[in-house]
């Protein structure tokens, strides 16, 4: 993996797709908490996420959380790391050990000084909806950039090509029905991505 653009995969339900992303050698997975299909409860995180190798990065996927959530959140599941769009982080009191990725959405005003990781994401996430490639590239040049929306293995390799981003994060694309992930998908995704990385920024 080492050198190798970094890969997430989003929105896991079922103990099967989470077995193919760490099979299929992602860097990270993710587990929804707000309102949509994809949407699993602490404890269910938990649960899913007992089998992910450390290395791994477990993430909180999270959309204008209360902190109680937050909270409930943390003390069930103990994720690596909380992804929510970057004004939630105004108001959350973050526990000191758990790591933050803000999330940006195209369209909207960016800050002058970026966070040395974020992701970049449509307006509205989970609808499959390809965001803007060109608008992440400029920004994949002033930080490490985790782009989203709208990949799946048929335009991952072309995403990276226009975006050089750091990292790849796929949810949607690689379902077989909403929800519920296809494990032929999520290879395909991620060997697409590895294959197409030939000198993204790092």
């Amino acid at each position: 993996m080492s050198g190798s653009i970094w890969v997430k995969v989003c929105g896991l339900t079922t103990s099967e797709a989470v077995a193919a992303a760490v099979d299929a050698g992602v860097n990270a997975v993710g587990f929804v908490f707000a309102e949509s299909k994809r949407k699993v409860t602490a404890r269910q995180a938990a649960e899913l996420a007992r089998a992910v190798p450390r290395e791994i990065l477990r993430v909180a996927v999270m959309l204008h959380p209360s902190q109680a959530e937050l909270d409930e959140v943390w003390s069930q599941f103990r994720p690596d790391v909380l992804q929510t769009d970057a004004e939630d982080l105004a108001t959350l009191r973050v526990p000191e050990e758990l790591r933050v990725t803000p999330v940006f959405r195209a369209g909207r005003e960016l800050p002058a000084t970026l966070p040395s990781r974020l992701l970049f994401e449509g307006p509205v996430s989970g609808t499959g909806e390809t965001t803007d490639w060109s608008a992440a590239a400029s920004l994949a040049a002033r930080t490490q950039l985790i782009l989203a929306g709208g990949l799946q293995p048929a335009n991952v390799a072309e995403a990276i090509a226009i975006a050089r981003p750091f990292g790849v994060d796929v949810s949607s694309g690689v379902e077989a029905r909403p929800g519920v992930k296809d494990p032929q998908k999520i290879y395909d995704f991620v060997r697409n991505a590895r294959a197409a990385d030939n000198g993204a920024v790092k």
